[in-house]
């Protein structure tokens, strides 16, 4: 099944066919999301992107460890439409395809997530995000640490939540104030520390492409 991973997905999303010759490659989620940039940026359309690892890669069903054919420019794969996040920090416009954090440390303080794929590295962080629903899965929470402990040993098999310290709220717009401010990470990528972010989502905006396995070679 395509795009069968996550509790609730359609087995309609997703298809196999041939990968687009003119296809950009990316081989993390901060690649993905810098090609989605640089188009908006420049007001072009949004090329077909292959994804050769990273979060958004991992949900929609590519494997850790194995390797993918060898170009974008031929072969075939699991093609998806999926969602682009696009924030407005303190007044700066970025976008994302996997997923926005927003803090000061894991550790103590604020933590918000706003999630277009389900992990975040090794943990399942938001086990209940599909990245072609046209929503958000944003969780916003300040626990202690005894609970921060808690929550981490249950991250990698995404049993974290439902918490009564974790507010969730499935988004396709919202806006948050952030003061005291807090350092925001695009895909992982640190932007900058800020108070104030508006987020909306691009409903099916970027074609993706899930290369299909390499054969293995003679034993």
């Amino acid at each position: 099944m395509i795009g069968g991973r996550g509790r609730g997905w359609g087995v309609d999303f997703g298809e196999e066919g041939e990968i687009p010759p003119d296809a950009s490659t990316a081989d993390s989620d901060v690649a993905a999301g810098r090609i989605v940039a640089e188009a908006r940026r420049a007001g072009r359309p949004l090329p077909p992107v292959v994804l050769t690892g990273g979060d958004l890669a991992r949900t929609l069903g590519m494997v850790q460890g194995r390797r993918a054919s060898s170009g974008p420019a031929a072969g075939t794969g699991a093609r998806f439409e999926v969602d682009v996040g696009a924030a407005l920090i303190d007044g700066r416009l970025g976008w994302f395809v996997a997923h926005l954090v927003a803090r000061r440390s894991w550790w103590r303080g604020r933590l918000l997530v706003a999630a277009n794929a389900s992990f975040i590295g090794r943990w399942n962080a938001a086990p209940r995000s599909h990245p072609g629903d046209g929503r958000l899965d944003v969780f916003d929470a300040g626990p202690p640490l005894s609970v921060r402990l808690a929550a981490r040993r249950r991250l990698p098999a995404g049993t974290h939540v439902p918490h009564p310290r974790i507010t969730q709220r499935r988004i396709a717009a919202a806006q948050y104030d952030l003061d005291p401010a807090l350092d925001v990470y695009l895909d992982g990528r640190r932007l900058g520390r800020a108070r104030t972010l508006s987020l909306r989502v691009e409903p099916g905006a970027l074609e993706v492409w899930i290369p299909t396995p390499a054969a293995s070679g003679p034993a």
